[in-house]
């Protein structure tokens, strides 16, 4: 039976059977029983299906990612320890030593950092680029050895809207995956699949979590990319894996092999798993998705709208207004709209700013975001500090940018809070 997202939150990956738990269970088990040796071997060999440690996999965990997969339709999913986590992931499962890899430059601090700095310590080499340069210089950032290209659906915190469809193309012009974070927009709002994208990644930290009691992550598969046809290119997946007895993951699992070796040797040996506990939590978040993020878009318009009509106010952006310059591409993405963050600045400069954020009392100053609780931050002074100015400017982060996320409360409520700030801002 085909279903709309809004039942694939609440229903897929699960399907109990006669006096089983309606819920899906926490299995808080490190371990998993079998009744002889050969049952066992045959799991450590992948010649058979099951669990026999929580390091590699584990029933909660593979409910919950059996939903997201249906939520973003793709073939399989993986979670992760964090959102962090499901980036590496997702990249050095096709990486080595010796690789190159593109990304755009308006990307979170984090994975920013990660590219740019701890990737080059592991040999892997990664050019940064804007998201809308053009075709020229594109072209000229790929080299025999790139191995795939990242992007955000919307930058954080920069809220810029990919052009998806495009990344997708330039990227199998050169015979590699597109890799696309899709946490903002979440699958309800965005289903990058559908756009061409190979693989997507979120911090289900952030709204698919939506109640900030659970820090994890997850890579989907959309099956889609044919990795013996570029097999040179991907030996991870396309020839013999000596840690397996010389099994090739593309000839053993097909349309299965990606998840399958990030689970079976990435998580194996680098034990990044999600906690059962918190896949509980996270599918409990799951189930409200649907209804929660159109909420949330509709207050954070409001509010962008009211802050785009201040004088004190130097900018506002925010895909969902009219006037906004991506509008039209946030028209052709997310027509039901982007998400609950925003960037905007104030004038009277980083001074102001602070005096203005501590002056909040609804909304708090947060390293996280997108979640219930509407919160703000300056991330070059927060998330972003670690980069130098220049890498700031790289990053699409304004010195004086300030990123807000809209949560559940009343919309009329966080625009008297704004506006009560902004009023002991200018008196003290």
């Amino acid at each position: 039976m085909k279903t709309k997202i809004g039942t694939k939150c609440v229903q897929s990956g699960y399907n109990p059977g006669k006096g089983e738990p309606r819920q899906i269970p926490i299995i808080q088990s490190t371990t998993f029983k079998y009744e002889n040796s050969d049952q066992m071997g045959r799991l450590f060999d992948l010649e058979d299906e099951g669990y026999f440690y929580t390091r590699l996999a584990n029933p909660t965990n593979d409910h919950v990612a059996a939903k997201i997969a249906d939520m973003e339709g793709g073939v399989a999913a993986m979670l992760t320890s964090s959102g962090q986590a499901a980036n590496f992931f997702a990249c050095f499962n096709i990486c080595e030593a010796g690789s190159h890899m593109i990304s755009t430059a308006s990307i979170y601090g984090g994975t920013f950092n990660l590219f740019g700095c701890t990737f080059k310590k592991m040999g892997i080499d990664v050019t940064f680029i804007d998201q809308d340069a053009s075709d020229e210089e594109f072209e000229a950032a790929f080299r025999p050895n790139t191995k795939l290209v990242f992007g955000e659906t919307v930058s954080n915190p920069g809220v810029r809207v990919l052009d998806i469809e495009r990344l997708a193309s330039i990227a199998h012009k050169h015979g590699v995956p597109c890799i696309v974070d899709n946490t903002f927009p979440t699958p309800v709002n965005c289903r990058p699949f559908e756009w061409g994208v190979d693989i997507v990644t979120h911090s289900t930290t952030k709204y698919m979590d939506g109640h900030g009691v659970q820090v994890g992550g997850v890579v989907v598969d959309s099956g889609n990319f044919d990795w013996d046809k570029y097999a040179e290119k991907f030996p991870g997946l396309c020839a013999p894996d000596p840690s397996y007895h010389g099994l090739i993951y593309t000839k053993s699992f097909g349309k299965l092999a990606y998840i399958t070796k990030a689970t079976s040797q990435l998580m194996r040996d680098f034990g990044c798993i999600q906690s059962p506990q918190n896949a509980f939590y996270l599918n409990l978040g799951l189930q409200t998705l649907a209804v929660r993020m159109p909420h949330i878009c509709q207050s954070a318009k409001k509010v962008a709208e009211y802050l785009n009509a201040l004088p004190e106010v130097k900018w506002v952006r925010y895909s969902d207004l009219e006037g906004d310059a991506e509008h039209e591409r946030q028209q052709k993405y997310l027509p039901n709209g982007s998400c609950g963050v925003m960037a905007f600045a104030l004038n009277g400069g980083r001074e102001f700013a602070n005096k203005f954020m501590d002056a909040l009392r609804l909304v708090t100053i947060e390293t996280h975001v997108a979640d219930c609780y509407t919160c703000i931050l300056h991330p070059a002074s927060h998330t972003h500090r670690q980069l130098t100015e220049e890498q700031l400017l790289e990053a699409g982060v304004d010195p004086d940018l300030m990123r807000l996320s809209i949560g559940l409360e009343d919309a009329d409520d966080i625009i008297g809070d704004i506006a009560n700030a902004l009023e002991v801002a200018k008196n003290s």
